[in-house]
């Protein structure tokens, strides 16, 4: 079932600009999702992937989800070798389902931790697909929460997380979803089952 569509406004073209100034300084910042609110940066900060993964009490081993507006954002940062990996993911976005794939031989470890794979998703959400075309490319996008911590849905939650810690909440609703979204590897196996729609 797909995820309903936000009811909240598209953001304002200051609030963008903002968050692109926000990102451009090496900040984090938190937005909403398909299912809960995400915390991003720019990927090619390692200050600032490291600044984030402290706040999240997470290890870089782990590596970090990149969330896009549209896949020509997402093209680079994968191995261009075999192309069926990057057609199944076509067919899944937009949409809450996060790939596993082989990564370029360029992408920094501080996103693909300890792995040959990085993991990217075309959003559906219409905030998040917002942001990232405002900053011109895919950012980080990991579920805000401490490590352990059940991940915040609402922007009242991400504040009572990290009261102190962001540069920037983008305030917004989720797309519906329960919980964080499906991933996939890249021949299509089933990693992590997506959570289904909320009721309401």
């Amino acid at each position: 079932m797909a995820a309903r569509p936000a009811p909240s406004p598209p953001p304002c073209r200051w609030r963008l600009r903002l968050a692109r100034r926000v990102l451009a300084a090496g900040g984090i910042l938190a937005y909403p999702t398909e299912g809960v609110y995400g915390l991003g940066c720019d990927p090619l900060r390692p200050k600032a992937v490291a600044r984030l993964l402290a706040l999240k009490g997470r290890s870089w081993k782990q590596g970090l989800i990149l969330v896009a507006a549209g896949p020509e954002q997402l093209r680079p940062w994968v191995d261009p070798g075999d192309p069926r990996p990057w057609e199944r993911a076509l067919a899944t976005w937009p949409g809450p389902v996060t790939w596993v794939l082989p990564a370029a031989a360029w992408v920094p470890p501080w996103i693909r931790g300890r792995h040959p794979t990085v993991a990217v998703r075309v959003t559906a959400h219409p905030l998040a697909a917002a942001l990232c075309r405002a900053w011109g490319g895919p950012l980080v996008s990991t579920s805000a929460n401490r490590h352990g911590r059940p991940p915040a849905r609402t922007a009242l939650q991400v504040r009572r997380s990290f009261p102190r810690d962001l540069d920037l909440i983008l305030p917004g609703r989720t797309l519906g979803l329960g919980g964080p979204t499906e991933i996939r590897a890249a021949d299509g196996r089933l990693l992590r089952r997506g959570a289904a729609p909320r009721a309401g």
